[in-house]
């Protein structure tokens, strides 16, 4: 049952218990529009209904560059999003690319109705919502249909076991059409293990390979969210560079030999081997 919490002089904070915990939206005190989604005090995605494109975690500015570059401006792309949250990225990338045909793979059905009704998507936009576990809903992706796939798939703050392994990243590669992108976010902190693996991961499929992060992160000073790009063609680096330099919460870009000494001989996750991601420690998010 939702509650809700009349903020001074604006609108209302929504709580409500989903599959994942207990939501929250929270409106933004400077967008009118504006509401943040939390899951259990965690934030998880920002939405301004009045505008879209607007993007305000840096995590998401970088997934958006990439929705960006992974066709030429304006172009409709067919895309594929593990995990809907807040349908932050389906919401950007149908403002930015009219006409785009999206699947959003969410497996909590009552998040997805509290943001279906809190935060309505556009009747014209096509983005379709399925149910279920992210990796079945891939599955259900036709061969080289998807132009981009985004995971960004957190369930109690950490990325499950099952969407982290070799067999999964040959299930998104079959779903990529030739030169499509995939984009994953990822959260770790020191020692950076679980990230250098996936880098490692990844690249046992993907040939090209670039990673997105606040230099603090990529040092190994706090945790953080890093975003792992990958295709079976050359990267746009020069100008996810600048576009990371440029951004409010500078990013820094790795690829080539620094991304493979970064990773430093992790060993590919397998499903035989694979663990969730990291848990943030306490307080990350107070």
């Amino acid at each position: 049952m939702a509650k809700s919490r009349r903020g001074r002089g604006g609108p209302e904070s929504v709580t409500e218990t989903v599959d994942g915990g207990l939501a929250e939206l929270r409106p933004d005190r400077d967008r009118p529009r504006g509401w943040t989604l939390l899951i259990d005090g965690a934030p998880q995605s920002h939405v301004d209904l009045d505008d879209p494109a607007y993007l305000d975690f840096s995590y998401q500015r970088r997934l958006g560059h990439i929705a960006d570059l992974a066709g030429p401006a304006g172009k409709p792309l067919h895309a594929v999003h593990l995990g809907g949250g807040a349908l932050t990225l389906p919401r950007y990338v149908a403002a930015t690319r009219p006409r785009s045909t999206q699947q959003v793979v969410e497996i909590d059905a009552p998040l997805v109705q509290l943001v279906r009704r809190r935060l309505p998507l556009d009747a014209g936009w096509r983005i379709r919502v399925r149910g279920g576990d992210a990796r079945a809903g891939l599955a259900k992706i036709p061969d080289g249909w998807a132009d981009l796939i985004i995971a960004d798939v957190f369930g109690g703050a950490r990325t499950p076991a099952h969407l982290t392994s070799t067999e999964f990243v040959a299930e998104v590669r079959r779903a990529l059409r030739p030169g499509g992108y995939y984009a994953a976010n990822l959260a770790d902190g020191p020692p950076l293990r679980f990230l250098r693996g996936q880098i490692a991961t990844v690249g046992t499929v993907f040939p090209e390979l670039c990673l997105t992060a606040d230099p603090a992160v990529l040092r190994g000073k706090r945790f953080g969210n890093a975003v792992l790009l990958a295709a079976d063609t050359e990267l746009p680096i020069a100008e996810l560079t600048r576009r990371a330099a440029t951004d409010p919460q500078t990013g820094r870009v790795e690829h080539g030999r620094a991304l493979r000494d970064f990773a430093g001989g992790a060993a590919p996750v397998t499903d035989a081997t694979a663990v969730a991601s990291p848990a943030p420690p306490e307080k990350t998010f107070d």
